[in-house]
């Protein structure tokens, strides 16, 4: 009985496996030349980038991201916060190893802006059942309880010192019923796990191609928004079957960044 459920709930868990595109929320200067990535399974993505305009690039410094309305009306204050910081931190490690990344905004480099365009609330009662269950059927692979799952979608572009749009970014994803996405007892747990593909995709969308991975920056540009490794919170995961965003990296967003810089 136990092996029909489980091959039941994998089927389903497959056949939601592509998260469905979110609708243009309007943040992103332009949407033209916008085109879907094929090769990709999980998320949905849509991304453009002027190779020349991105190539003259090498400074860059990253606006705090910023909450499109009716994004998480069902969230708190607080919650929201944290999924807006985890944002900011994991594009900035991400872009730190493409580009020299500005602590404080100048004339002279290039601009990212970010919305949190979606976020899709995780499932408490049910992460908690699912975390259980994963006790007694060990393994890298995971099971969630359908409706437990939450969700991240993010719109971002890199911004030319004349103000042309070099790159855009519109990602949107889903936490799998089967896979390695952990459940939580926060509610934006499966929003913040997300952001670190999130911040991947970002990177990959505004470098060019054939621009080498840089050594991480002795200071460390983006230590102020955390630690990039964070073994603590792995090791309370492989024991708990949680992801515990206290002990993961997530935090507030540090108070430099609270306002928005003018235009």
């Amino acid at each position: 009985m136990r092996s029909s459920l489980v091959f039941t709930v994998l089927i389903s868990g497959l056949a939601a496996c592509q998260t469905a595109p979110k609708v243009q929320s309007g943040f992103l200067s332009s949407y033209d030349g916008l085109t879907e990535r094929s090769d990709t399974i999980r998320a949905s993505v849509r991304e453009r980038r002027d190779d020349a305009a991105a190539e003259a690039i090498d400074q860059l410094f990253i606006e705090p991201s910023v909450l499109h309305p009716g994004a998480a009306d069902d969230l708190s204050d607080a919650e929201t916060a944290l999924v807006l910081a985890e944002a900011d931190r994991q594009i900035c490690y991400e872009l730190s190893e493409r580009f020299t990344v500005l602590s404080q905004q100048d004339s002279s480099a290039a601009r990212v802006r970010t919305a949190v365009t979606g976020v899709r609330p995780t499932g408490r009662a049910a992460s908690a059942g699912s975390a259980v269950a994963g006790f007694f059927i060990p393994g890298p692979i995971g099971v969630r309880a359908p409706g437990s799952t939450g969700g991240l979608a993010v719109e971002s572009e890199l911004i030319t010192t004349d103000g042309r749009q070099a790159a855009a970014l519109v990602w949107a994803r889903n936490a799998n019923v089967i896979g390695t996405d952990s459940p939580s007892l926060s509610r934006v747990g499966d929003a913040l796990q997300l952001a670190e593909p999130m911040g991947d995709a970002v990177g990959d969308a505004f470098a060019p191609r054939d621009r080498k991975p840089r050594k991480i920056a002795d200071p460390d540009p983006c230590r102020r928004f955390g630690a990039r490794v964070q073994p603590a919170g792995f090791l309370a995961g492989m024991a708990t079957g949680l992801y515990l965003p206290e002990l993961s990296g997530a935090g507030a967003r540090p108070a430099e960044l609270t306002e928005r810089p003018e235009h």
